[in-house]
């Protein structure tokens, strides 16, 4: 079906409900735009029909130029702590929520413009993004989605036939995203410094019937517990795959638990747990070592908002608020263990208790993160050939170890591990054959990762009018787990040289 046919399915409840929560505009037409890409398969699931998003009729709607019936475009007001320092009011400076539909699968999901001009929120800014970083946009998340990773996604991308000034001219782009909602911790906190009880009560309990049904009204600690868990959750997912999100303000924190905002993000290749790469981070505040820890600094900031809304004593409310946010880490170590464990093939727990030779896994972990941090290994590259050596297979990226008495004797550990008596709850089994756990490895472990300088590529190749790498490149990354002919490139890491002064722009 077409937008026309879609018409019944919008349901605008953040207008319906919040409209004073922002800014009711429509997007601001383009010149000349063009399709670079759309995601059949999220169309589907948003019962739209992507031949349709092809037509010059979806066109002029993915790109800002038409307002699909139905739709109730708004630019959305927040606040957020930039940095650390509380910037009182952000808002939609260049999107649109254009509304919300219920999908195939009966979820509501947001549908937004980014770079689809100026709104009130723009702060002198012209309103538009950039085909570059809509690009990476659109790659990233859809590699997130396909890494089980919770993201928002892009339905598609736009170029806008228009120049967009920034350090040098470059070409314009709307990026489609899907979101759970847009709401953010800066949502709450422009209520909770600038409006009134009311006002935040309102939009907290509209947050909690949206995604967290399950949660009691008028419970603001059991939403804060709700919300802190699935943060804690993802950013451990961040980490198992060398993701750095690299502008983690408040307002880039959706109160749904999805990942958002990629402007300035990338991937480690070199092990290094104190790399950033993001050219406003001047200081590394969002370096890749430090997420769980800012992500937590966020979090205080919400729990910061909701405690007013806390009947009883303030400083009880302030109590049970500080260690709220506290179990994030508690949460976060169980997961993201689980998640290492996972990549290292074990998968249930062991029987044997651990000793020199056979550790705690946690330390195993911890140990082979060192070794990685040490030899400056490729952290993707690491983990497939980990679950090459249980095939006798080659093994590019633990070749170039030069400690290698460090190595093996890590090695030997794991292979004590992987062999240990285990249980998963019905009695005591054998781990089982290594190449079954090589198998379940390389479902955990993406062999195919949106590789910084492949993206680049990608995005050189796009703003000189060859979309051939993009699509490419696109097609890689939506099936991570799996190993294909003739696509080793899209496997190797970058050279050092370019991981070195790899630098990444927030444009979006």
């Amino acid at each position: 079906m077409g937008w026309h046919a879609f018409e019944e399915h919008w349901d605008n409840t953040f207008v319906r409900e919040l409209g004073w929560l922002g800014v009711r505009i429509d997007p601001a037409p383009v010149a000349t735009p063009s399709l670079l890409a759309v995601d059949d398969e999220l169309a589907r699931e948003l019962g739209l029909d992507p031949d349709q998003l092809r037509t010059p009729e979806g066109l002029a709607v993915l790109a800002g130029n038409a307002v699909a019936p139905g739709s109730e475009p708004i630019a959305q007001g927040y606040a957020g702590h930039q940095f650390g320092q509380l910037s009182p009011l952000l808002g939609d400076g260049r999107a649109h929520l254009l509304g919300e539909v219920v999908d195939t699968h009966g979820r509501r999901r947001d549908i937004a413009l980014k770079g689809s001009g100026r709104t009130p929120f723009s702060r002198g800014g012209d309103g538009r993004a950039v085909v570059g970083p809509v690009i990476r946009e659109y790659l990233v998340s859809a590699f997130m989605h396909a890494a089980g990773v919770p993201t928002t996604r892009s339905l598609a991308a736009v170029a806008t036939g228009e120049q967009v000034l920034r350090e040098r001219p470059l070409p314009g782009g709307v990026l489609t995203r899907v979101a759970a909602s847009h709401l953010r911790v800066g949502t709450l906190v422009l209520l909770a410094t600038q409006g009134s009880r009311e006002q935040l009560a309102e939009a907290t309990e509209y947050t909690r019937a949206r995604h967290y049904p399950d949660v009691p009204a008028d419970d603001p600690m059991a939403l804060l517990v709700a919300i802190v868990g699935r943060q804690a959750r993802l950013v451990a997912r961040w980490m198992s795959l060398g993701f750095i999100h690299g502008v983690m303000n408040s307002d880039n924190m959706t109160l749904s638990g999805e990942t958002i905002d990629y402007g300035p993000c990338a991937f480690l290749d070199q092990y290094d747990p104190q790399r950033w790469f993001s050219s406003i981070d001047h200081a590394g505040r969002y370096r890749y070592s430090a997420q769980p820890a800012m992500a937590m600094w966020d979090l205080a900031r919400l729990a910061e908002c909701l405690v007013p809304l806390v009947e009883g004593p303030p400083d009880a409310a302030v109590e049970q608020a500080q260690e709220v946010v506290e179990s994030f880490r508690t949460t976060y170590d169980a997961q993201r263990l689980d998640l290492f464990r996972a990549k290292l093939g074990l998968r249930t727990v062991r029987t044997v208790p651990p000793h020199e030779d056979n550790p705690a896994d946690a330390t195993l972990v911890e140990d082979l993160l060192d070794i990685a941090a040490a030899e400056a290994l490729d952290l993707t590259g690491l983990f497939r050939d980990l679950a090459r050596t249980l095939r006798e297979e080659p093994t590019p990226t633990l070749d170039g170890i030069t400690d290698r008495e460090r190595w093996e004797a890590w090695f030997g550990r794991w292979l004590i591990a992987l062999d240990a008596v285990r249980t998963d709850g019905g009695g005591v089994t054998h781990h089982g054959d290594r190449k079954d756990v090589a198998d379940a490895m390389d479902e955990t472990n993406p062999v195919y990762i949106p590789r910084n300088h492949l993206v680049e590529e990608a995005i050189a190749a796009a703003h000189a009018g060859n979309l051939e790498p993009f699509h490419a490149l696109d097609a890689v990354l939506r099936a991570p787990f799996v190993e294909r002919p003739s696509l080793e490139r899209y496997a190797e890491p970058a050279d050092p040289g370019f991981t070195q002064g790899y630098v990444t722009f927030c444009g979006t």
